[in-house]
C-alpha cells in the first residue's frame, strides 16, 4: 500500500499563515477563548488526575502538553485536547497493575497505533462504528466514573481501600454506610449544586469553577476560624505542600513482558482516542461548517500521546465539552487550543500552590457532573425503542463497559462493529436467479445502444444469475443454496456481475469453487457485465484462465449471444 505522507498529514496550524488566513481579528478572538477554556480545564485536568490514579499535577501537564500538541499537528480547527473522563478507567487500571512506568509504556504503544491508524487512513472507518456501541461505551463509562466518585463524595476514609470492579465497589460503599462523614457529603451537595445550577447566572464562566474556588475558600476558612478539618489533595498528597514540581523528561524501561501484557489496554485508549476525538471533531464542524481532516487528527493525536508520558502525563484526546467550550466563545482556529495551553502553564507555574487546599468532596463532585454529561440518557432511553439487535448491542457493551471491564468491552465493541457492518452489507448484497424466458434490457444502460429493444431472450437451456452488490465473504454460502435448486436440462449459466463493485479473496474462491462444480455437471460457465476492477482481481488469482477469457464479457448481449451458440451444438 503506496502512503503518502503530504496526503494523510495536513495540520490546519501549518496552513494557518498563508497569505490572507490569519489576522489581528481572528487572533484577538482565539486569544479571549482560549483563556476562557484554560479556565475550564483548570478543575477538569485536576480531577482526571487524581480519579485515573495519578497526581494532580500529572494532569494538569496533559492538558498543556497534549493540549499544545493536538492543536498543533492536529487536522481539526477546533479541537481542544488535553485528559478525559473516558480513560479514568482504563489509566487506573493500567497503573495499579502495571504502575506509571506501565501507564507510560502504553500510551507510547497507544500513541504509535494512533499515527498508523492516519498513514493508512483508516480515519474514515470510525464514522461507521453504529451509534449504539458509542452510546454504550460513554454510558458505561459514565456510570463507572461515579461509581469511583462515591468513597470522597460521601466522605468515606482515605484509607479505605475500595475494590475495582463495580459490583464489590457498591458492596464495600454499602458495607461503610456508618463511616460517612456527612460534613464532606454537605461540601459534595454543595458543589454539586453549583455545578448544575451556575448555568442559570452565566454560561461564559462554568459552574466547575465556581464550585473550585467556593469548596476551597469554605475549606480554609473552616479549618482556620472552625477548626474543621476537610480531606483535600494536601491531605492525599502531602509532598505537594512545598508546591509542584517542574516537569522533568522521564526515560520509560521497555520490557518485552511488560509490553506483551500491554498490547491490548494501549489498543483500547488508542481506540477510545480515536473515537472521541474524531466524534468531537465532527460535532465541532456540524456546529461551524468547517471540515476535519480525519487521518491528520489520528496522526496528531498519536504524536500528542508519544510525546506527552515522556513528561509524566496520561494519555489525552480531543475533549468536546473543552471544543463547544471554545466554539462558543469565540475561537476560530488552533490558536485558541495553543493559548489554553498557555494559560495553564501559567496557572502551573505560578497559582497551583493552592491546589493543595481544593478538597476531594469538591472534586468529586465536579466529576459526578462530567459522569451525568456523559452519560447521554435521554439518547440511552431513545435507542432502546430501536429494533431487537441495535438494542442488545447497546446493552451488551453498556455492561461489559461497567461490570466487566472497558479493554474488553471495546474489543467485543469492535468485532460487533464489523459484524453489524457485514451483515447490513450482507442484506444489500443479493444473489437471485432470474426466472421466466425474458431479460429486461431497459434496467441496463450497457445495452442502451440497442434501438427498440426492452427485452432480451434467455435461450432455453440457459440460466443466469444476477449478483448485486459486493461479492465477499458474506455471500459465500449462497451460491450453494441457489444450486440446491437448479433446474434441470441446464446447459449454460451466466453469472451477470454488472452490480459488483469489487470481489474479495474469498468471493473468488466461491467462484472457483462453484465453475469446478458446474463444469462437472458438463454446465459452462460465462461471466457478463464484469468491471474492470473485479476483471483484474480474476486475473490477479488467475480465474480468468480457469474460465476462459473467451467466455468473459463486459455485457450481458454478447454473453447471451455466446450461450445461444453454446446450446445450438
Amino acid at each position: 500500500m503506496n502512503v503518502n505522507l503530504k496526503e494523510v498529514f495536513q495540520p490546519k496550524f501549518f496552513g494557518l499563515f498563508k497569505k490572507g488566513r490569519y489576522n489581528a481579528g481572528k487572533f484577538t478572538s482565539d486569544l479571549i477563548a482560549g483563556i476562557i477554556v484554560g479556565i475550564i480545564a483548570l478543575p477538569l485536568a485536576i480531577a482526571f488526575g487524581i480519579a485515573s490514579g495519578v497526581t494532580p499535577q500529572q494532569g494538569l501537564i496533559t492538558a498543556i502538553v497534549a493540549g499544545f500538541l493536538i492543536s498543533f499537528f492536529g487536522g481539526s480547527n477546533f479541537l481542544i485536547g488535553g485528559p478525559t473522563g473516558a480513560f479514568i478507567v482504563i489509566v487506573a487500571g493500567i497503573v495499579s497493575q502495571y504502575g506509571m512506568q506501565g501507564l507510560i509504556i502504553a500510551t507510547i504503544m497507544a500513541g504509535v497505533f494512533l499515527i498508523l491508524m492516519g498513514v493508512f487512513k483508516m480515519g474514515v472507518i470510525f464514522k461507521f462504528i453504529p451509534y449504539p456501541i458509542v452510546v454504550g461505551f460513554t454510558s458505561g463509562i459514565a456510570l463507572t466514573i461515579f461509581s469511583t466518585q462515591m468513597k470522597d463524595f460521601f466522605g468515606l476514609p482515605l484509607d479505605l481501600q475500595v475494590p475495582a470492579g463495580f459490583i464489590p465497589q457498591w458492596g464495600c460503599y454499602f458495607q461503610n454506610l456508618g463511616s460517612i462523614n456527612w460534613l464532606e457529603f454537605a461540601m459534595s451537595m454543595l458543589c454539586l449544586i453549583i455545578c448544575f445550577s451556575w448555568g442559570k447566572v452565566t454560561k461564559k464562566v462554568p459552574g466547575s469553577l465556581i464550585a473550585l474556588i467556593a469548596g476551597t475558600v469554605i475549606s480554609i476558612l473552616m479549618s482556620r476560624f472552625a477548626g474543621i478539618e476537610f480531606a483535600t489533595i494536601g491531605t492525599k498528597f502531602p509532598e505537594l505542600a512545598d508546591g509542584l514540581p517542574m516537569p522533568k523528561p522521564v526515560a520509560p524501561e521497555f520490557d518485552y513482558e511488560t509490553i506483551k501484557g500491554l498490547v491490548s489496554p494501549a489498543f483500547t485508549i488508542a481506540i477510545l482516542c480515536a473515537i472521541e476525538s474524531l466524534l468531537a471533531a465532527m460535532v465541532a464542524d456540524g456546529a461551524t461548517g468547517k471540515r476535519h481532516h480525519a487521518n491528520t487528527e489520528l496522526i496528531g493525536q498519536g504524536i500528542a500521546n508519544i510525546v506527552t508520558p515522556l513528561f509524566g502525563g496520561i494519555p489525552a484526546t480531543g475533549a468536546l465539552a473543552r471544543t463547544m467550550a471554545s466554539i462558543n466563545n469565540g475561537g476560530k482556529t488552533p490558536v485558541t487550543g495553543i493559548v489554553h495551553a498557555a494559560v495553564l502553564l501559567l496557572i502551573y507555574l505560578f497559582l497551583m500552590p493552592y491546589a493543595v487546599y481544593i478538597p476531594l468532596s469538591c472534586l468529586a463532585a465536579i466529576l459526578v457532573q462530567v459522569a451525568y454529561n456523559m452519560s447521554e440518557w435521554r439518547t440511552f432511553k431513545y435507542l432502546l425503542r430501536g429494533d431487537k439487535s441495535d438494542v442488545a448491542v447497546l446493552l451488551l457493551t453498556f455492561f461489559l463497559t461497567v461490570i466487566v471491564d472497558l479493554t474488553v468491552a471495546i474489543e467485543v465493541g469492535v468485532v460487533l462493529a464489523i459484524v453489524l457492518f457485514v451483515r447490513r452489507v450482507m442484506q444489500t448484497s443479493t444473489i437471485s436467479v432470474l426466472d421466466g424466458h425474458h431479460l429486461a434490457a431497459t434496467e441496463d444502460d450497457e445495452v442502451a445502444s440497442l434501438e427498440n429493444t426492452d427485452m432480451l431472450d434467455i435461450p432455453d437451456g440457459v440460466e443466469v444469475y444476477e449478483i448485486d452488490g459486493p461479492f465477499f465473504f458474506g455471500l459465500a454460502s449462497r451460491f450453494e443454496e441457489l444450486e440446491q435448486m437448479k433446474k434441470s436440462g441446464i446447459k449454460v449459466r451466466i453469472i451477470r456481475m454488472r452490480k459488483v463493485p469489487f470481489i474479495d479473496s474469498t468471493g473468488i474462491n466461491n467462484l472457483r469453487n462453484l465453475c469446478e462444480r458446474t463444469r462437472k455437471r458438463g454446465v459452462t460457465v460465462i461471466l457478463s457485465g464484469v468491471t474492470e476492477k473485479v476483471h483484474a482481481s480474476l486475473v490477479k488469482f488467475g480465474v480468468d484462465l480457469e474460465i476462459g477469457p473467451e467466455f468473459i464479457f463486459p455485457h450481458i448481449v454478447p454473453a447471451l449471444e455466446k450461450a445461444s451458440e453454446l446450446v445450438k451444438k
